[in-house]
């Protein structure tokens, strides 16, 4: 059986070019959603505020700070544990805070459809904090 873990070998050039591109991705993503939240600050607050989010003129660009800082720190691999725990922790509590589509009256398809890309992508920042704390 042969060993694919030795630093040397093609498979493991391979992962951690795959791995760097996509926390690049990731982290770009993020970022690049957090400056649009930033040029639509009031859309944000507002929104936030409908959701029942104490100090929403606070929480939101607070949130959407963190989002960025924890996007490029994704992207860039900078400070990886800190940067992939801000996004998890921004995920896990705007998730189920702000696409709770379960509590929506009618059409709930946009939260719905929020509320699992979300989830998707907090399974991808897990993903990236630990291979945050095995680097």
């Amino acid at each position: 059986m042969v060993d694919d873990s030795t630093a040397d070998s093609p498979s493991a050039t391979t992962t951690r070019r795959l791995s760097r591109l996509g926390r690049l991705l990731f982290g770009l993503g993020l970022a690049l959603q957090a400056s649009e939240d930033f040029r639509d600050m009031d859309d944000s607050i507002e929104y936030a505020e409908s959701a029942g989010v104490p100090m929403p003129d606070l929480a939101a660009p607070f949130a959407s700070g963190m989002m960025l800082v924890g996007g490029l720190g994704v992207a860039l691999w900078r400070l990886p544990r800190i940067a992939t725990g801000a996004v998890v922790t921004f995920l896990a509590v705007v998730t189920p805070t702000m696409h709770d589509f379960w509590n929506e009256e009618g059409d709930a398809s946009g939260e719905r459809l929020a509320f699992f890309g979300n989830l998707a992508m907090l399974g991808a920042a897990l993903a990236f904090l630990r291979e945050a704390y095995r680097s």
